[in-house]
C-alpha cells in the first residue's frame, strides 16, 4: 500500500493507494507534506477500475446511517459524515480530479472553514482577485491573459471564510495553467462576475444581487438541509467581507486598469 500526505489550503489528506498509476497522477497535481505527521484532516483510499467514462458533470449526493455518498458514471465517494475518512473509486485521471474537488469541497463545508469556487482568481502585489462567470463567460481567459501575475486557480478557488476576511489558497484543482503559486494565501481584495464586452468597465454589485450570482458558482453537492445551510451562511459573510463588481472586459489585458 502507497501512503502519501497531501497539502490542499491548510488541510492534509493521508491517501492511500495501491496503483502507481494513482499515485503518480497526484504526485503530478499535488502538494506534499515535508515532515508528514501522524495527525491529518482526512484519510482517504483511492482505488481504480470503477464505472464507466464521463458521461456529465451530475453527481448523486445522498446521505445514510452515518455516511455520505456521492456518485457519477465515473467515480464514487464514501466518507463518514464528519469527514474524517472516505473511500473514493475512479475511472480514470479526469474522474479522479473531479472526485477529489466534490470531496474537498464537502470537508471544507462541513468544517465551515471555507468554499471551493467556480473561478480563476490571480494575484496582485500580494492580493487575490477572483474572477466569477458562467461556463465561457472568460474564466480561462482572464487568467491567461493575467500572465505573469502568478495565478491561483483557473478552474476551482480555493477560498477561506472568516470574519475578518477571505483568503485564497493555491489550487491544486486546474484545468490549463498548471503552474503552481507557492507563497503564502493572499488576502481577497475583491470579487469580479465576468461579462464579455467591447470596452473595459467594472462597476459595484450590490450585496443581495452578487449573494445570489455567487451561491451557484459554488462547487457543491446538495445532501443535507444543514450543509446547505452552511453554504449560505458563508456566501453571506463573504459578501459582506469583499467588495463584489461586475466586470465588462475585452480579450486583451488592459481590463486591469480597472481593478488595480
Amino acid at each position: 500500500m502507497i501512503t502519501m500526505h497531501l497539502i490542499i489550503g491548510e488541510h492534509t489528506l493521508q491517501v492511500h493507494t495501491e496503483s502507481e498509476v494513482i499515485q503518480q497522477l497526484l504526485l503530478q497535481k499535488f502538494k506534499l507534506a515535508s515532515q508528514p505527521s501522524s495527525s491529518c484532516d482526512l484519510h482517504v483510499t483511492i482505488s481504480g477500475g470503477y464505472g464507466s467514462e464521463f458521461t456529465g458533470y451530475e453527481v448523486e449526493a445522498a446521505a445514510d446511517r452515518g455516511q455520505v455518498n456521492f456518485t457519477r458514471t465515473d467515480y464514487r465517494i464514501v466518507a463518514d459524515s464528519d469527514f474524517t475518512s472516505a473511500t473514493i473509486e475512479v475511472y480514470d485521471s479526469f474522474a479522479l480530479k473531479h472526485a477529489l474537488m466534490n470531496l474537498y469541497s464537502a470537508l471544507i463545508v462541513n468544517r465551515k472553514w471555507g468554499l471551493l469556487i467556480h473561478s480563476s482568481c490571480i494575484a496582485e502585489e500580494g492580493k487575490a482577485y477572483l474572477f466569477a462567470g458562467q461556463s465561457g463567460a472568460g474564466k480561462s481567459t482572464v487568467a491567461r491573459l493575467s500572465q505573469p501575475r502568478p495565478i491561483l486557480s483557473d478552474e476551482a478557488t480555493i477560498v477561506k471564510v472568516t470574519n475578518a476576511g477571505a483568503f485564497i489558497y493555491d489550487s491544486p484543482f486546474r484545468s490549463e495553467l498548471e503552474e503552481p503559486f507557492n507563497g503564502e494565501a493572499c488576502p481577497l481584495a475583491a470579487i469580479q462576475l465576468l461579462r464579455q464586452s467591447m470596452e473595459n468597465k467594472r462597476s459595484p454589485l450590490p450585496r443581495m444581487d452578487g449573494l445570489l450570482q455567487l451561491l451557484d458558482k459554488v462547487f457543491y453537492w446538495v445532501y443535507e438541509k444543514e450543509e446547505t445551510a452552511k453554504v449560505f451562511g458563508m456566501c453571506q459573510l463573504l459578501v459582506r467581507a469583499v467588495p463584489m463588481y461586475e466586470l465588462y472586459f475585452q480579450k486583451n489585458n488592459t481590463f486591469w486598469k480597472e481593478i488595480s
